[in-house]
């Protein structure tokens, strides 16, 4: 019985995988059809070409009986009919060519096109996509879905849609030639076409589980690459080179034994099906050669019945290698409509507008943790003033970048609300919200280009004078314009060229010149030295003034003079007050102070 019992869930497994994979070939499929015109020619041009060719064997044929019956009956070659036949035949090989190079043409054009709306798509879809769903991959893994995944779709699929026309009109037409020259040996062609087909679906079934995993795998070695060259730095220092390799090892033995074994049962599929079709040839030789010794079909007609055989047996065996290329293409599909598929960041469906942020920041009775059941902020309530100044403090996992997190909603609340100026945040277009803020991060972010072109990622229109204002207030213009090409100087998104302290103070120009109506600093001079904070904290003084500000701080000295701080433990506020309450209640704050200042747990 236990036995019995896995034989039918195997089954309904595979059920299930062969409803998914129609499924996914239908859709890839949708993506093709998007301009009707070209694929109707695609199949027009395919037909034509694929019914001139099922022709030739038979005229061809005409030749060899003619030319038989003349020589037997002594009367010499008849080149004038001869002629004819070589003609008509040239004739049906250029036309049939021309098809075949205009076919090509266009299904370049529409595989193009299609696997440009999927990267569109995909890229449109990763930007709705919240934060919760992309940390479940790793960058590595998001680029091979973008790239490999995306080229093993165009390459298969661009061959493969005219095989599988071809196909279909090449058994059809085929099967008819045949019956037309001697239904008797057709029968014989027809018993090995169920066979084949049962040959193909087996195999192919086995083929597509292995064609999954090798996709999978693919995309973990695309991210441990991803993670590993990124961090050279690191990996070096921390001599982790020979454990790097052999992890690395471990994922490239996985992807390469999924792809032996997906190639090699794919690879199957054309042996056995050449066994079978051989075996059909066979007993066609064999009763075809009965049945001209007999008179009841001519040589050139059972010349042409084998070829029309080899053609019928030719799209059989050629589905095969459809279904094999297909499996990839299924496999790399599956990947990328899963992230199409994921469920969306959700939008006010009347969205309010705000202009222009006074800073009126309200917590109230929040909720929140990043898995079911794990709860991280708890029964949080905090109202900031416009203009006000709010530290925030705590040992590490306490919440600190968490409540940032929820303020810009890069995840969603499980209970309670924020609210800006009165106005509940989840009313907000996400774009809406984030325009009124200005973020500068622990972690630097640079990408490839100008100087100019990092400081005015904040600001679409910023002209150059602005941008060098901004640079000037975050004391940033004195080393850029040592730079080889000052302004001009391209830097990578590594940021090789200049140093961490550096990095950090284009990042917070770039949030100066976005002049927000509130500013988050999290932990934004812990990458620079003593004399350099001193300047940045200046500018940040000039920065904050106005504004409503959150500073996420490890360094106290940079918070003294906020308007409160905040001291988190567990997600909760344990002390509220400015510096000089919170010292005198000598409680976590006060110990937190002592042990940076003094080196020691008070």
């Amino acid at each position: 019985m236990p036995r019995m019992k896995t034989v039918v869930q195997e089954r309904d497994r595979r059920s299930l995988r062969s409803k998914e994979s129609r499924r996914i070939v239908k859709r890839l499929f949708e993506y093709l059809n998007q301009d009707k015109m070209p694929m109707f020619f695609v199949v027009f041009f395919t037909a034509a070409a694929t019914i001139l060719d099922i022709l030739t064997p038979w005229i061809l044929g005409l030749g060899i009986t003619s030319l038989y019956d003349t020589l037997k009956a002594g009367l010499g070659v008849d080149y004038d009919y001869l002629k004819k036949i070589i003609a008509i035949l040239i004739a049906l090989y250029a036309i049939s060519s021309i098809f075949y190079f205009a076919r090509g043409r266009l299904l370049v054009t529409i595989t193009q096109k299609m696997i440009y709306t999927l990267r569109k798509e995909l890229s449109e879809k990763i930007r709705r996509l919240p934060l919760s769903y992309l940390d479940q991959f790793s960058v590595g893994d998001l680029l091979s879905r973008m790239t490999n995944d995306m080229e093993s779709i165009v390459s298969n699929m661009r061959q493969n849609i005219a095989q599988i026309i071809s196909a279909v009109v090449t058994i059809v037409g085929t099967l008819a030639m045949m019956i037309y020259i001697d239904p008797r040996l057709t029968v014989i062609s027809l018993i090995v076409l169920p066979i084949s087909g049962l040959v193909t679906a087996k195999i192919a079934s086995i083929g597509q589980h292995f064609f999954r995993l090798k996709s999978h795998h693919l995309g973990r070695i695309n991210g441990y690459m991803e993670e590993i060259v990124s961090s050279q730095e690191v990996v070096k220092s921390f001599t982790f080179e020979d454990k790097a390799l052999a992890e690395f090892d471990e994922i490239n033995e996985e992807l390469y034994d999924n792809s032996y074994k997906a190639q090699f049962v794919s690879g199957q599929i054309m042996p056995l099906m050449g066994f079978i079709s051989n075996l059909g040839y066979v007993a066609i030789a064999v009763l075809g050669g009965y049945f001209v010794y007999a008179g009841t079909i001519t040589l050139g007609a059972i010349q042409a019945f084998f070829q029309y055989s080899r053609k019928l047996n030719q799209p059989i065996s050629g589905m095969a290698e459809v279904i094999g290329a297909l499996q990839s293409a299924i496999s790399a599909a599956d990947r990328i409509f899963r992230v199409l598929d994921a469920e969306e960041e959700v939008e006010a469906d009347d969205p309010v507008a705000l202009e222009h942020a006074k800073g009126d920041v309200t917590f109230k009775d929040v909720y929140f943790g990043y898995e079911p059941g794990q709860t991280v902020i708890s029964d949080f309530n905090l109202h900031v003033e416009p203009g006000e100044t709010v530290a925030i403090v705590g040992p590490t996992g306490a919440g600190k970048t968490t409540l940032i997190n929820l303020l810009l909603r890069f995840y969603e609340l499980d209970s309670g609300s924020i609210s800006i100026d009165g106005i509940d945040i989840r009313n907000l277009t996400r774009d809406e919200l984030r325009s009124h803020f200005g973020m500068v991060l622990q972690d630097t972010w640079l990408f490839t280009g100008s100087v100019y072109d990092n400081i005015a990622y904040g600001k679409d229109d910023a002209t150059a004078e602005e941008i060098e204002e901004a640079a000037k207030a975050t004391y940033a213009d004195n080393f850029i314009r040592t730079l080889p090409n000052g302004y001009d100087t391209k830097i990578t998104e590594s940021g090789s060229e200049i140093s961490q302290g550096q990095r950090q103070l284009l990042t917070i120009a770039r949030a100066l010149i976005s002049n927000p109506d509130i500013l988050i600093l999290d932990e934004a001079t812990s990458s620079v030295d003593t004399r350099t904070e001193k300047l940045i904290q200046k500018a940040m003084d000039r920065l904050m003034r106005g504004r409503t500000n959150f500073v996420i701080a490890h360094r106290l000295s940079t918070i003294v003079g906020a308007d409160t701080i905040l001291v988190l433990q567990d997600g909760n506020i344990v002390e509220q007050g400015d510096h000089a309450s919170l010292m005198a209640l000598e409680g976590e704050y006060y110990k937190l102070y002592h042990s940076q200042f003094e080196g020691k747990e008070i």
